[in-house]
């Protein structure tokens, strides 16, 4: 499982220019079952991801294909945890 940090790179007023496309990029992460969250890093720090049922080559690849990281918008961050105890609703996690 990891926890990715996309943060805000000086480039962070170039956001609007490419944010559908990161929603689209997004919104396929979801619908291959690797991401089980997406939210905002507060204040305003950027954004982070929970990625699930990948590996780390796949994640710097798919993560490579973000237009925010493409753009260099965001940096990204990748942090790799290796679950051994969850509560029972993310036991899922565990496998």
């Amino acid at each position: 499982m990891f926890v990715v940090l996309l943060k805000f790179s000086d480039n962070k007023g170039k956001a609007g220019q490419f944010m559908e496309d990161h929603k689209e990029w997004i919104r396929r992460g979801f619908d291959d079952g690797v991401f089980l969250l997406v939210g905002s890093l507060q204040p305003d720090l950027g954004g982070g991801i929970v990625a699930y049922n990948t590996s780390l080559p796949d994640l710097k690849s798919r993560l490579n294909k973000d237009p925010f990281v493409v753009e260099n918008v965001v940096n990204a961050e990748i942090l790799e945890i290796t679950p051994a105890r969850a509560d029972a609703r993310l036991n899922f996690l565990l496998d």
